[in-house]
């Protein structure tokens, strides 16, 4: 039997995401928290194979809890699931100790993998960590796109509209525009389809 514990302030994502772990396997146990307060007080009463941690967490952040996971629970293996998915959250939640890190924006199946990743014990770093295979850096780095337009992109590259990108980000649709001309004019690409194809042929496996 599979524990598993979904650390998420929104009612609904945290559901989905309870959800989409039922698949794993027949067995899997799922238990949900709004904050780190109430992960703590479930991991103290029982034992958990896996959690899955939000970083916009009320209170604490998630980034911060995954110190406090590493020291108390240094076994249990945290798959960070968040909107913030630009590359200089993901390095330093990975350096914090998540076991993975995966963007809200994902598909469940990409989500299923991941988890199935983590459970085999290997990390599965966010595809934007990944060295550039033409030039050993990464997408940023060598398209020199900020992290603010990374968030965009990445959201870019699921097939977002401005719209969604804007109501995902907090941000206007006029702000998002200028975002996705700027990723264009980095890229060197004429349109957001090609903008998609070159991100995603970055992606690699978990």
């Amino acid at each position: 039997m599979l524990k598993a514990l979904v650390v998420d302030d929104h009612t609904l994502v945290r559901e989905v995401l309870m959800q989409t772990l039922q698949q794993l396997d027949k067995d899997v146990v799922c238990k949900g928290a709004r904050n780190v307060d109430e992960a703590l007080a479930l991991l103290e009463c029982e034992h958990y194979d896996l959690m899955l941690l939000d970083l916009l967490l009320p209170g604490v952040n998630g980034v911060v809890f995954l110190d406090t996971l590493r020291a108390r629970y240094p076994d249990l293996p945290a798959l960070v699931v968040s909107a913030l998915d630009d590359p200089d959250t993901m390095a330093r939640a990975m350096r914090h100790g998540a076991a993975g890190f995966v963007p809200k924006a994902c598909s469940r199946e990409e989500l299923l993998k991941a988890l199935r990743t983590v459970m085999t014990g290997v990390v599965c770093l966010p595809w934007q960590l990944h060295e550039d295979s033409s030039g050993g850096h990464s997408l940023a780095e060598r398209y020199g796109i900020t992290p603010g337009q990374m968030r965009v992109l990445g959201l870019l590259s699921h097939g977002k509209t401005n719209r969604e990108i804007a109501e995902r980000l907090g941000l206007s649709e006029g702000t998002v525009r200028i975002h996705v001309s700027a990723i264009l004019r980095a890229l060197k690409v004429s349109n957001r389809s090609q903008a998609m194809l070159l991100a995603n042929r970055r992606k690699p496996e978990c």
